[in-house]
């Protein structure tokens, strides 16, 4: 690909996506457009730092919604795709799973069939250059058995509830593309994100913010079960690597090797905000850990091999576990009056139509 491109980022006020905004937009010279259908996950305050840039653009638009999409590549000119919208949480897909079949799957189709009608509008060398990145989980995989065990690229599928079969969909409808459609497409599997703007029905923010509003720290079961935890901004540029130096039909699983039991990473958090910002009544935040029933189908253990994407592409994570976690506890407590604030009285919803849209 050229040194500056036109990259699509679906699911750009996400969480994962808004992290990849940033730092494309700040590192480099791209222009983004950014298409998000802002539901409850997607929150344009996470692109506040750059939504002012020339380069970046935002469109309201659903990627199920074929005319929209279609409107879209032929207006801003992609030269390629990074496509992170998503139905994500595992809880919900349990609750209710018809939203994560039309978003993952469907969806994935819709964007699929946009991508490959319009490159083939392209001289011969776009097309050649043209590139369709599509970001998925490990849970795809399944979960581990031994404990030396690592997911790798070549780790048959074995998804286990609602959500991670329908990522695992997605991913076999993007392998079917670049097969039959030869539409130039690439994979990445990551391990668990934390970091800022995260929002905060997972874990590690979930902890934080009832830790400080002296609610009870829900753990599932015993608390033994085991993620590999990546820090958010390590994991974009990772995609970012993969997008602008990754080999067509390759998958890259991404890891931050940091295997930690969930119970260990609640202990953690407590233990630093006990540091940062202690209760006024002396006692830690240890004391509002509650175990709840575990999950259906609750996965015991992921861990990635991150061998293939080190080797080939030179991408290793910067942070470990203890700096990405402090930096995590830190960003939450300098934004507790603003962003989580927004976030937990539900304001950040009312304001989606006011910020960043060109």
């Amino acid at each position: 690909m050229g040194t500056s491109v036109k990259t699509i980022v679906t699911g750009g006020a996400g969480f994962i996506g808004s992290a990849v905004v940033r730092h494309i937009i700040k590192n480099t010279t791209d222009e983004l457009c950014v298409i998000d259908k802002l539901t409850y996950a997607g929150n344009l305050e996470s692109l506040a730092e750059v939504s002012a840039s020339k380069r970046f653009r935002f469109e309201h638009a659903d990627i199920c919604d074929k005319a929209e999409l279609d409107r879209i590549f032929a207006d801003f000119q992609p030269d390629s795709v990074m496509h992170l919208a998503a139905e994500s949480h595992v809880d919900r897909s349990i609750d209710g799973p018809g939203e994560f079949i039309q978003t993952n799957i469907v969806g994935t189709y819709t964007l699929l069939e946009a991508a490959r009608k319009y490159r083939l509008t392209l001289s011969q060398n776009k097309q050649d250059e043209f590139r369709f990145h599509h970001i998925s989980t490990d849970e795809v995989y399944g979960d581990l058995k031994g404990p030396e065990d690592l997911f790798r690229e070549s780790t048959p599928y074995a998804p286990s509830s609602p959500y991670s079969a329908s990522k695992a969909a997605s991913d076999h409808l993007v392998r079917a593309w670049l097969r039959t459609f030869k539409l130039p497409t690439l994979i990445t599997n990551c391990s668990n994100n934390y970091g800022p703007y995260h929002f905060p029905e997972k874990l590690i923010p979930l902890i934080i913010l009832n830790a400080l509003n002296g609610k009870p720290l829900p753990v599932y079961g015993d608390g033994c079960q085991i993620r590999d935890w990546l820090y958010v901004e390590d994991h974009a540029r990772a995609l970012y690597t993969v997008l602008t130096q990754g080999k067509p039909g390759e998958t890259y699983n991404i890891g931050g090797h940091n295997e930690k039991k969930n119970i260990e990473v609640v202990n953690t958090v407590c233990e630093l905000l006990d540091e940062l910002s202690p209760r006024k009544d002396g006692l830690s935040y240890k004391t509002q850990i509650t175990f709840v029933p575990d999950r259906p189908g609750h996965d015991l253990r992921y861990a990635i091999d991150a061998t293939k994407i080190k080797n080939e592409l030179g991408w290793t994570p910067q942070e470990t576990f203890d700096s990405g976690l402090r930096k995590t506890v830190a960003w939450y407590l300098n934004n507790k009056d603003g962003w989580c604030k927004h976030i937990l009285d539900g304001s950040y919803q009312c304001e989606r139509l006011g910020l960043g849209e060109k």
